[in-house]
């Protein structure tokens, strides 16, 4: 466990770290956190309680994630790390030519074009047959319980709800979204804060997923309505693409920073970037955090990441870079040479935003879970599989329509993802598991909790709390409205161009549980800028 120089940041909510020994949940939304910990009690283990809450938070964050997303996770047990990479890839019959012969000259955001095979259930069949102790059907239970007898929202739960159904209302036209209508805003609007809400058609199909090991949702009467519903409406994914569909455990990939390793899933996953930041950062020493020069090296590090990143990573089969390459000290030299005192403008993509939820869990054996799990930019595409309260997922917006693009749409082809869980060891002991959800803010939200973690000495909490800043394009930064006025007024002379915004959940949601490796006791922090809790024992 990493030293604390301060139990509290200056700007630190009003939690505090939380201890315990037995068992750890930390997520965004405090029924799902409870239900992952109820799990442990039952004498599950720390995997159970991931599937637990994971599940869980389809139903009760649908504002960021559903059973029509994807997932990753990182799983530390038995003193080795696993990685289970579980998105999904284009459906076959989903080319370039047939999108350009549609008129698209960019891939869409919504409607069933952008959907791609749902990899989310996979990841938590794989995950329970592989290191779980309990039945897949009572580790989904809480799931399926929230889903049938509702559930009151929650107060950043109700704000996102309410702009997706703002926006979904102006956008979304078509009959193919009106099942999304049906199902998220049943009274003929967003439900509203302590409202309850349930979704039958949810709980039909999380019970299909638990009794038959996902094999409903994949090969049987699931995948067949979502065949039948995407020929309807002239989608793209087929009955075959979810048959053949498997999902992939992969060694995680890491970088050496100042004592600790940092692991994050390889590519197709953006957690590359974040090692390319901090396989840059730590060619340097940062005496104090809140300094003008500490800031411009992270942001410089991070825009020279993203320029890597968007040109390069896709499906791991498909890249023509070698991870190992990228992440060489040689090559983190060069980039780190291009680093100046003024701020500079690479050859990068604008990073947008998206919707993911984390979680982090860990029980007394000493094993633990990062993990992922997003429908991407909020509710996904806007299309609801009718009855089954399947969300599906728009995460082939990412690809490129350019044939040249690393990232170019290809059949059977999986796109860069946002989503990344992440993990931190020392030595052979595992430290913990760490992430920040949020669009292309995720890999600059890794680097900073990690900064604040090693370099500058902050307990879980403190490091969550800490004000961010977040890359947008070119020079231009963005940063929360706690972050220190004298230091962004340097940062502009320095040629950055920094913008205070009062949108706080832009900047990423959080969540750490770090282990003694003498004590086994764990700590925790969550999320102040969403409804995040800790469920501890």
């Amino acid at each position: 466990m990493p030293h604390y120089d301060s139990l509290y940041y200056p700007y630190a909510s009003q939690r505090t770290t939380v201890f315990a020994n037995k068992g750890m949940v930390a997520t965004s939304q405090p029924l799902a956190a409870q239900a992952g910990l109820d799990i442990i009690k039952k004498g599950g283990n720390a995997i159970d309680a991931a599937i637990a809450t994971a599940a869980c938070l389809t139903v009760l964050e649908p504002t960021s994630n559903g059973i029509g997303g994807d997932a990753f996770a990182l799983v530390w047990t038995k003193g080795k790390l696993h990685g289970l990479n579980a998105s999904g890839p284009a459906p076959q019959s989903l080319s370039i030519d047939a999108l350009k012969a549609q008129g698209h000259t960019e891939m869409p955001k919504f409607g069933l074009t952008p959907v791609t095979v749902p990899g989310a259930p996979s990841a938590w069949v794989a995950l329970s047959e592989r290191f779980g102790k309990l039945p897949l059907e009572e580790v989904l239970q809480p799931a399926i319980q929230y889903a049938e007898e509702g559930y009151p929202l929650t107060p950043i739960l109700g704000k996102y709800w309410l702009s997706a159904y703002k926006n979904y209302s102006a956008n979304l036209k078509g009959d193919e979204f009106k099942a999304w209508f049906e199902t998220f805003a049943p009274k003929g609007r967003a439900p509203q804060i302590g409202e309850v809400w349930s979704s039958e058609g949810h709980a039909k199909t999380l019970r299909s997923i638990a009794e038959t090991k996902g094999e409903s949702f994949y090969r049987g009467e699931i995948a067949q309505q979502i065949d039948t519903f995407s020929k309807q409406y002239g989608g793209y994914i087929r009955y075959e693409d979810l048959a053949q569909y498997q999902p992939e455990w992969v060694d995680p990939i890491k970088v050496h920073y100042k004592g600790y390793d940092v692991w994050e899933i390889p590519p197709n996953g953006q957690g590359l970037i974040a090692l390319l930041a901090l396989n840059v950062l730590k060619g340097y020493t940062f005496t104090e955090k809140e300094s003008t020069e500490t800031y411009h090296k992270q942001i410089e590090a991070m825009k020279l990441a993203f320029s890597d990143g968007l040109a390069y990573i896709t499906d791991s089969k498909h890249m023509k870079v070698k991870v190992e390459d990228l992440l060489s000290d040689k090559y983190a030299e060069q980039r780190r040479a291009l680093i100046g005192e003024e701020a500079l403008t690479p050859e990068a993509g604008q990073p947008p935003r998206g919707g993911t939820v984390y979680l982090a869990t860990a029980d007394g054996e000493g094993n633990m879970v990062s993990f992922i799990q997003s429908n991407y930019m909020g509710f996904g595409s806007g299309i609801v599989i009718p009855g089954t309260g399947i969300a599906l997922q728009n995460r082939g917006h990412n690809f490129s329509l350019d044939p040249a693009h690393d990232n170019a749409l290809a059949p059977g082809k999986r796109t860069l993802h946002t989503i990344i869980p992440g993990f931190l060891t020392k030595g052979d002991h595992a430290v913990g598991p760490f992430g920040v959800m949020g669009g292309f803010m995720q890999p600059q939200g890794h680097a900073q909790v990690v900064m604040n973690t090693i370099d500058f000495a902050l307990n879980p909490q403190a490091a969550l709390d800490a004000p961010r800043w977040q890359w947008m394009k070119d020079k231009v930064v963005h940063v929360e409205p706690h972050f220190p006025d004298h230091i962004a007024q340097a940062l502009v002379r320095k040629g950055h161009q920094i913008h205070k915004t009062i949108d706080t959940g832009s900047f990423g949601r959080g969540q750490i549980i770090w282990r003694d490796p003498e004590t086994g006791v764990l700590n925790g922090g969550t999320e102040s800028r969403t409804d995040g809790a800790i469920a501890a024992w």
